[in-house]
């Protein structure tokens, strides 16, 4: 397993478009279902990486605490399924189901939207205000897979009661870490690796 941090994706860039199907549901999601919210979280995670599995029960638990505060999110897979068979959308809507999620996961298949977000691990996670301008990407906390400290959400917690508040969210941001993408050969992006 060899972790990749996040790219860091600059600060106040406008949340790229996306459409893209929800394997529970089967109907399609796009960013601009996400109007009205107060903030929105895009995250890029996939089902068999470990330090995605680290925060499943974290990543509800954020869910069910700001869903209802106006915060909209949603979850992207973008991982090559034909050589990470368990990232498939058969394998993600059981993934979905078993952990209840309560937002959408949605199945990048050509892999773009990734791309348009920079992302280059899993999980990636984009903290958007309420114009769709980027104010976190980063850690969801300091908890990694076998380091024992509690998956609490701190750092992701922290920086969307700030955007919740309407105040500036610290720029002095901690990378998100995990596993690569899984790129489909031939259409890494120029900034993996």
């Amino acid at each position: 397993m060899s972790a990749v941090n996040s790219t860091m994706l600059e600060l106040g860039t406008k949340a790229p478009k996306f459409s893209l199907p929800d394997t529970v549901t089967g109907k399609n999601v796009q960013l601009k279902d996400f109007r009205g919210n107060k903030a929105l979280l895009v995250m890029f995670v996939s089902n068999h990486c470990p330090y995605v599995k680290n925060i499943k029960d974290g990543i509800t638990e954020y869910a069910k605490d700001y869903l209802p505060k106006g915060v909209g999110i949603v979850a992207i897979s973008s991982n090559d399924v034909e050589n990470y068979p368990d990232d498939s959308p058969k394998k993600m809507k059981e993934d979905a189901e078993k952990y209840g999620y309560p937002f959408p996961y949605l199945y990048d298949e050509t892999q773009e939207v990734a791309k348009a977000y920079k992302a280059a691990c899993t999980p990636d996670l984009f903290l958007f205000n309420e114009k769709h301008e980027l104010v976190y990407r980063g850690q969801f906390d300091s908890s990694r897979p076998g380091n024992d400290e509690p998956v609490t959400g701190k750092d992701l917690r922290e920086a969307t009661d700030k955007v919740l508040a309407g105040e500036e969210v610290p720029e002095d941001q901690t990378p998100s870490i995990g596993c690569n993408i899984k790129w489909k050969k031939g259409n890494e992006p120029e900034y993996f690796g």
